[in-house]
């Protein structure tokens, strides 16, 4: 019979292990550490994240409990007190490099959008996490209450987060992006709602190469220069070239664009969309817009299925660790679909790890469950999946 390692053990050889050890050599994490290094902890928080553990204590007895499956992990006893001192004093910035590493690696694997044009699509959104302000001080949202924004952009190939940033609940949804922290790269097309139409900002996708597609609000003063083509399509009222009017708006962006009416049969809905693209049909614009709704199914989906909702430590670093690991989890989910072609959600595969995570059997064995789809394949000659990073 062959011998295998568990479940966790071969997540944990998918993790770029030289890009992580070379981010705490360079954020000298492991200084004066004497057991509990930083992969130690890393692995603490993968187990928990998967495993649905929430609070310290009850990691601290779900590890003690399973001490003889964690040996060949090189876990030593985990007391809550090391790792609240872990999460609170070692840099995120450790977590964060694992996850843009990688993303590197899905989005080399993962399905293109469904569109028939070759933009890259990304949708940019931002989701609120309540925290009680006492414990979060530094998470003001409103008077009495506290609260984490997660900013993110996605993209739609393979509907991967692609950036995240996190911040107390009280800075608008557009900061982020006026600060830079969306990399705009020329020819992608760019979705988002209203609460990111400043003109300025728009005016710099513009300037960047770039496209975007977002809602017009009420209210803004505009003046119809004339018809940018027939309407034409399913559910298009109209396709418009507008200018803008007033100096908060024609100021900052002193061009044309374009204006989408269009009409949701559904929900009996007219919607005004702009863009400052004028290539695509009237209909391809409405649909881009109705596709952002995939960022907020990302939002519920690491609501539901990820410890992103309760923390372990209440300091900033101990949040955004905590984040990073999550979004790294994500993104080893979308890996092994990605690479393997296994048929399951990442919902199922996460339920099906969940339960099975330090059972010893391989993972090309559990992902052969699935019974619709062909069994991945493992490497010749290995019984195990094989597709470690270098």
């Amino acid at each position: 019979m062959a011998h295998y390692n568990t479940i966790l053990h071969q997540l944990l050889q998918l993790v770029p292990r030289h890009v992580f050890d070379r981010t705490v050599a360079e954020e000298d994490a492991d200084k004066y550490v004497k057991a509990f290094t930083c992969w130690n902890q890393f692995t603490v928080l993968l187990w928990a994240q998967i495993a649905g553990r929430d609070t310290l204590r009850d990691i601290e007895t779900g590890l003690f409990g399973q001490s003889a499956k964690l040996y060949h992990l090189g876990l030593p006893v985990v007391k809550r007190s090391t790792l609240a001192d872990a999460n609170r004093d070692r840099p995120y910035a450790i977590a964060e490099k694992v996850f843009y590493s990688l993303l590197e690696r899905c989005q080399a694997l993962s399905p293109k959008h469904p569109f028939r044009f070759k933009n890259k699509l990304h949708s940019i959104d931002a989701t609120t996490i309540e925290l009680c302000l006492q414990a979060f001080p530094w998470a003001r949202y409103a008077t009495r209450k506290g609260a984490v924004k997660l900013h993110t952009m996605i993209t739609h190939d393979g509907d991967l987060p692609e950036v995240v940033v996190v911040t107390p609940g009280n800075v608008h949804d557009l900061t982020p992006a006026k600060q830079g922290r969306f990399p705009i790269l020329p020819d992608s097309i760019y979705v988002f709602d209203r609460g990111y139409l400043e003109f300025a900002w728009l005016w710099a996708i513009n300037e960047a190469e770039a496209y975007f597609v977002t809602r017009l609000k009420e209210g803004l003063d505009y003046e119809v220069a004339g018809q940018h083509k027939p309407a034409a399509g399913k559910g298009v009222k109209a396709d418009l070239l507008i200018r803008m009017w007033g100096d908060a708006s024609s100021g900052k962006y002193p061009q044309e664009l374009r204006a989408v009416v269009y009409h949701d049969e559904e929900h009996d809905v007219h919607y005004k969309f702009i863009t400052n693209n004028f290539t695509l049909a009237a209909s391809t614009i409405a649909q881009i817009y109705k596709a952002r709704w995939k960022i907020e199914l990302f939002f519920k989906w690491i609501k539901q299925n990820l410890k992103i909702k309760s923390f372990l430590g209440t300091t900033l670093n101990a949040v955004m660790t905590q984040v990073w690991v999550a979004m790294c989890y994500v993104l080893l989910l979308a890996y092994i679909t990605y690479k393997t072609k296994c048929g399951y959600t990442w919902l199922e595969l996460s339920r099906m790890l969940q339960t099975t995570l330090l059972e010893r059997m391989s993972l090309i064995d559990l992902l052969r469950l699935h019974p619709s789809q062909p069994p991945p394949r493992a490497a010749p000659g290995d019984p195990q999946l094989t597709f470690s990073f270098a």
